[in-house]
């Protein structure tokens, strides 16, 4: 295979739409269609590299701003992929600055975006799946949780035939909701959605999974949506209860002073978002788990690096999500049986989804974990019918943004998702 073969001929960013439950969190609730991007980088031999990232316009702007500085580069300039994101995504500056405490979600997420892409092809002109690529798996499988979420039956404007779920705003109905996951998905240790009702009522549910799951670790994300005062207040009931306690507050010094009286980690995906919050991190000593994320991290190598980052200071390290499909299933798991410390079972909201853009269907999560696709690179396809369908989903919703207050305001006019909420 001549050099030439391996330069970058094309890429396409395709915007999808994909049915999404009416899933409540302190900032409303979850809209009708939840909005991603399909990346497609294809080389001159015809082999083609996949990639999965947000849908709002301002990520595809990012992306069509890279797109065409990325033709004639290989797959393996994983450098010149970085250079020509900070020559084209603002703020435009030197891949070898100091990252800036503000953190940079923008290059960010679009070095992320592409670089899977770039791995996926590396995979395959190696002949090898993308976790060799990078450096070898630790384990077989990669553990998930059971993600809860407070819900409405449907969504009031657009009730979707394949949400089965049902109403979930009780203890009891939280307790069902976590048993229909455990026993279709297996998952070891469940993680609750909170932010919604007032606490206490939010912390009944937690004791009632206690009782339901006595082995199972559990885990509260209010979102950021509590006061200090209030989770002051919290402790002695969450006090044996929870494994960590992710973003009860809403900043980085507010997570300082939790961490002062909290009995059990911290952990956070709001907080410390970007390798330039890390020096602050540990001053503060505000987190002890950072929940990973390749979308907006810049990546999986750069997720490997906060790996190693979290043994240096004695971080735990998982892996959240947002509503996803099996290309970023896939790049997850492969990133997540490569990393030693990766010491917590990994957020998805992937059991929640029906629709799926990899040929073959969804991804089987068995005995709560996954194992990588097998196969060169990622190991999944795309289903080229499928694509189309939610590429029209997304031309016909009318949706651009993720909005969750606005949803929420068509079920309560005055609702404000100013934080914290209590």
């Amino acid at each position: 295979m001549s050099r030439a073969d391996h330069r970058i001929a094309g890429v396409r960013v395709t915007a999808i739409a994909f049915r999404d439950p009416p899933l409540l969190n302190v900032a409303g609730v979850h809209e009708p269609w939840a909005l991603r991007s399909i990346i497609e980088v294809e080389l001159e031999n015809g082999l083609v590299g996949l990639g999965e990232s947000y849908g709002d316009l301002a990520t595809l702007a990012d992306l069509e701003r890279v797109r065409a500085a990325l033709v004639g580069l290989s797959p393996f300039d994983l450098n010149g992929l970085t250079q020509a994101v900070y020559g084209a995504v603002p703020p435009i500056g030197d891949p070898g600055a100091l990252f800036p405490p503000a953190g940079d979600k923008a290059r960010a997420t679009t070095v992320g975006a592409f670089e899977v892409a770039f791995l996926d092809l590396q995979g395959q002109i190696a002949g090898l799946p993308l976790h060799a690529i990078l450096g070898g798996a630790v384990r077989d499988r990669v553990p998930y949780s059971a993600y809860l979420f407070y819900k409405f039956a449907q969504h009031r404007d657009a009730p979707d035939p394949s949400d089965d779920w049902g109403e979930v705003l009780t203890p009891e109905q939280i307790v069902g909701e976590a048993r229909r996951m455990v026993d279709q998905y297996g998952f070891g240790s469940i993680k609750l959605k909170a932010g919604v009702f007032e606490p206490d009522a939010e912390i009944d549910a937690l004791e009632a999974l206690r009782a339901a799951f006595p082995g199972h670790p559990l885990r509260i994300d209010p979102n950021g949506g509590w006061s200090v005062e209030t989770t002051r207040r919290l402790m002695p009931r969450l006090d044996g209860l929870l494994e960590y306690c992710e973003d009860p507050v809403n900043s980085l010094h507010e997570m300082g002073e939790v961490a002062t009286f909290a009995p059990m980690p911290l952990a956070t995906n709001m907080c410390t978002i970007a390798f330039g919050h890390i020096p602050e991190t540990i001053r503060l000593n505000a987190v002890q788990v950072i929940l990973s994320d390749h979308h907006y991290w810049g990546g999986l190598r750069a997720t490997q690096h906060l790996a190693w980052i979290g043994r240096v200071f004695g971080l735990g390290i998982s892996m959240h999500s947002n509503s996803h499909l099996g290309v970023s299933l896939a790049a997850m798991t492969h990133v997540g049986v490569t990393i030693p410390n990766l010491a917590y079972a990994c957020d998805t909201h992937y059991p929640w989804q029906s629709d799926e853009v990899i040929e073959g269907g969804k991804l089987a999560i068995t005995g709560g974990a996954l194992a990588p696709p097998t196969g060169p690179g990622l190991g999944v396809r795309l289903d080229r019918a499928a694509l189309a369908r939610l590429h029209r989903n997304y031309v016909e919703c009318g949706l651009r943004k993720r909005d969750d207050a606005a949803e929420m305001r068509k079920y309560d006019p005055g609702f404000n998702p100013a934080r914290p909420r209590f």
